[in-house]
């Protein structure tokens, strides 16, 4: 089903109450990345240019319930905020009551409202009745602009949507857009890049994915659990000796849909983990005694981007390697650039997601030359796993009502 545009809306003079994911770095009191801030607020200047009363809902790190820690408070957020939209941002120091619904009616067109963090009401993450209908009073449309948080079953993700006319963000039709291309429907050949220390955390990722892709590439620890269920010795290497089952189940649904499972065949091994350790290149049934396997070998990387060169489809997911210590960041920083290579050619389509890669394809300085790069977290895993959202099926929901 597709699901309604607030942008397709008519919002002059009216309160939209949309949820947005503001949940930004910061330092004290002082943004250090409006990374987010600004992605949001590109999508919402466009509604205030049309006579849009915005009041924003968001939450902000992981306050206890009920305790009002000012570390959590949203206020800070503010400036950046408002620097962003190019309006001033008024502050209700409430999310739910009688002032904060007072706030939101005195707003004048083209007008913003941030209400205070919405996870110090312990209403919010119950999906409590109560609470979104109180939350509901603050507007006249409902927005969920936040695909990060979609996969929560929260007052503002899904009970809300039950409450008032319920639309999609432009941020979250984006990034549905992003990932149904890549997932979905996608150009054909496509790969999968899955990467990341256990198997068992991606168990459902890998099983889905190699029902509807034609290549998944296995890297980092994952990769070593594979690699031992071939007989492979792992020296010191993060492993998970009691997933052999595991990958024989993967192995058979792949086989089953015709998806071509690529694993590492030369590693780079090291007795330790340390920046600059000294360290060699070894098959990749070679790790003996004290060595780990910390990174894919010239090899592996070399037949690594040839699968990508025959693929118009790229969807990554998770290092090859411990990229956070050079030099094991070399070949996932090679395949990054590679698949950035690609996209600029107009070879293939190119989708990321995951906060481990996020900062792998930063470090490799491509991250904005992917076609989309999500910074979703567990809603970007739980779509790669092909689960229902419940902040999507809440809109889904509310479109067939309407």
């Amino acid at each position: 089903m597709t699901l309604p545009s607030i942008m397709d809306a008519e919002v002059k003079g009216r309160r939209i109450l949309v949820r947005a994911d503001l949940n930004v770095p910061v330092d004290g009191d002082r943004v250090t990345d409006a990374t987010r801030i600004a992605r949001f607020a590109e999508g919402m200047k466009p509604l205030l240019e049309k006579g849009a009363r915005l009041v924003i809902l968001t939450h902000f790190g992981r306050p206890k319930s009920n305790e009002m820690n000012p570390a959590y408070s949203v206020d800070k957020l503010r400036p950046a905020l408002s620097a962003a939209l190019g309006v001033p941002v008024k502050f209700s120091d409430v999310c739910a009551e009688d002032s904060a619904v007072i706030l939101s009616r005195s707003l004048k067109d083209g007008e913003v409202l941030l209400c205070e963090n919405l996870r110090y009401n312990p209403g919010e993450t119950a999906n409590d009745p109560a609470f979104a209908a109180a939350l509901a009073k603050m507007g006249d449309v409902y927005v969920n602009d936040a695909f990060s948080c979609a996969h929560r079953a929260h007052a503002s993700t899904v009970g809300l949507a039950q409450m008032l006319p319920a639309y999609a963000g432009p941020l979250l039709l984006e990034e549905m857009q992003a990932l149904t291309t890549a997932l979905e429907n996608p150009a054909k050949p496509a790969v999968a890049i899955v990467g990341g220390a256990k198997v068992s955390s991606k168990i459902a990722v890998l099983k889905n994915l190699v029902t509807k892709l034609d290549h998944v590439i296995i890297g980092g620890g994952m990769a070593n659990t594979f690699l031992f269920a071939d007989g492979a010795p792992m020296g010191r290497s993060l492993h998970e000796a009691d997933q052999v089952e595991t990958v024989a189940q993967i192995r058979k649904l792949a086989a089953k849909s015709g998806c071509q499972i690529h694993l590492p065949t030369d590693v780079v091994v090291a007795t330790e983990f340390k920046a600059g350790a000294e360290n060699r290149v070894v098959g990749a049934k070679e790790c003996l005694g004290g060595s780990m396997i910390l990174d894919a070998g010239p090899r592996s990387l070399a037949g690594f981007q040839r699968v990508l060169s025959e693929c118009r489809t790229i969807l990554w997911n998770g290092p090859l390697g411990a990229f956070e210590i050079p030099p094991f960041d070399h070949a996932t920083n090679q395949l990054a650039r590679s698949a950035a290579a690609l996209t600029r050619q107009g070879r293939a389509v190119s989708v990321a997601g995951g906060g481990d890669t996020v900062a792998a394809l930063n470090g490799a300085a491509v991250a904005n030359e992917f076609s989309y790069v999500s910074t979703a977290g567990g809603a970007f895993l739980e779509w790669l796993e092909g689960k229902t959202l419940p902040g999507i099926a809440a809109l889904q929901g509310a479109a067939k009502a309407a």
